[in-house]
């Protein structure tokens, strides 16, 4: 079973090691890194690939039962290239007859709202979602929401100008934003794996709650012990602060204020302990230390 790597490929492995019977392949850029060498220990075969070399892809997915599959436009920027890499992956699956694929999706905005959003690092994974059933290769598309790991990164508390407090600059309004921590997510997988007739040529979105900002910041609140707020910071204002991806970004937040489908029910039963963004941040909170 290939996984090829990443945030999602870390985390569908150890998913898979804990809870399955399958023999698990792990492909990544760079074996010798210390999260790839992790993967080893615990029992991973962890191998090179890359998906712009299609003759290693294909000698790494011969033989195999299915695969895990992520493509990643922010590693190249390129809409166009990731698609191309996804087509690849699927023309392969379907050469060789993989079983069970599962990949790594999301909705393609522009065809959604005929032209009026571009989401490049979303549609380009909904193109290949649509490729792949039109290829017929037996695939689950898996759409995961927004990752909590964002919140102690790109989306962490800023100081705000004007007071002593914390605030967060999601420009989601009082709409709820689907989350879950990406380290969770497998278990999903491996149930999915192991139920393949509920699952192939469907779709799952994957959420653990969801959430306003103002609520997302009184669960920091809490745990750092400072005031965090929701900034209020309207859509245009978000894409004019200026940082590599801000109009993509606003857009993607403006896609995400239409509440795409997401199953916190089924995520639930797929993943019987996925965390709360609360537990998230409790067992996080040293990021914050700092601030």
């Amino acid at each position: 079973m290939p996984l090829f790597s990443g945030l999602q490929g870390g985390a569908v492995t150890r998913g898979l090691l804990a809870h399955s019977s399958f023999k698990v392949k792990a492909v990544t850029r760079d074996p010798n890194k210390p999260s790839s060498k992790a993967l080893e220990k615990l029992g991973a075969e962890v191998v090179k690939g890359d998906l712009d070399d299609r003759a290693v892809v294909e000698s790494i997915l011969k033989g195999s039962y299915g695969a895990f599959f992520v493509t990643n436009f922010f590693d190249h920027f390129s809409k166009e290239k990731e698609v191309k890499q996804g087509k690849m992956l699927a023309d392969i699956s379907k050469e060789l007859g993989l079983k069970h694929v599962i990949f790594s999706g999301v909705e393609n905005v522009n065809k959604i709202t005929g032209g009026k959003l571009e989401v490049l690092h979303f549609d380009g994974k909904g193109e290949v979602e649509e490729y792949f059933w039109e290829q017929k290769v037996p695939m689950t598309s898996v759409r995961i929401a927004a990752y909590y790991e964002n919140f102690l990164s790109t989306w962490k508390p800023v100081k705000a100008i004007d007071g002593n407090y914390y605030v967060l600059a999601i420009p989601m309004g009082d709409v709820p934003l689907d989350g879950i921590s990406v380290a969770d997510i497998g278990p999903a997988i491996a149930n999915i794996l192991d139920h393949p007739s509920e699952y192939i040529g469907k779709w799952v979105g994957l959420s653990a709650e969801a959430l306003t900002i103002e609520q997302y910041a009184s669960v920091l609140s809490k745990h750092m012990g400072k005031t965090v707020k929701d900034a209020k910071i309207t859509m245009e204002a978000y894409e004019k602060l200026g940082f590599p991806g801000a109009e993509e970004l606003a857009n993607m937040f403006r896609f995400n204020l239409t509440r795409p489908q997401r199953d916190v029910s089924l995520t639930h039963k797929l993943i019987p302990n996925v965390r709360t963004f609360d537990k998230f941040i409790a067992d996080n909170k040293e990021a914050f230390k700092h601030l």
